[in-house]
């Protein structure tokens, strides 16, 4: 699996969220949880390039170095394909996308549900999801930050333990 980190600008500006590590804590976070996780990679493509690259654009970087790939993301990103991203046609006939279930979502509902989603039902690959990681989510996390409600220990229980240290990370 390989994780590629978006540039901080464009978290904050393009996807409007208000929390977001700069690109080195971030990359070097990632680069800590990879460590010990032989089937994690952390490719820092899009933090390198000039300007934030299109998923579709950094799925084809990878194919194009050799990997076979397939975008993952969680069931709460769904309603945003058809307005939030930019070359679906194209990602889902290429690559096509696995869908992890998120808290109580129910990932074949939400595409059976929906005439966009259900056009693309050929491409998307709902995946089981074990109820340990259904709830975990980076937005979850950066709510938890950004709030410092019981920060230490909620924030603690939805991040690897190689980032014990995460409080001398908000601490930059």
């Amino acid at each position: 699996m390989i994780f590629v980190p978006s540039k901080q600008t464009y978290i904050r500006n393009e996807q409007g969220k208000d929390f977001a590590f700069d690109n080195e804590t971030r990359l070097a976070m990632l680069e800590k949880i990879s460590e010990n996780r032989e089937w994690m990679e952390v490719c820092d493509y899009e933090l390198n390039a000039e300007r934030q690259p299109r998923t579709y654009e950094t799925l084809c970087m990878l194919r194009d170095n050799g990997y076979e790939v397939k975008l993952l993301f969680g069931s709460d990103k769904l309603q945003e394909l058809e307005t939030g991203w930019k070359y679906i046609p194209e990602l889902c006939r290429e690559f096509g996308i696995a869908v992890m279930s998120r808290d109580d979502d129910d990932a074949e509902q939400i595409i059976a549900s929906d005439p966009y989603l259900s056009s693309l039902k050929e491409y998307l690959t709902v995946v089981k999801t074990d109820d340990t990681y259904r709830d975990i989510s980076s937005t979850k996390v950066r709510q938890q930050i950004r709030t410092m409600l019981e920060a230490s220990d909620r924030i603690m229980e939805m991040v690897p333990e190689e980032l014990a240290d995460l409080h001398e990370y908000l601490r930059k």
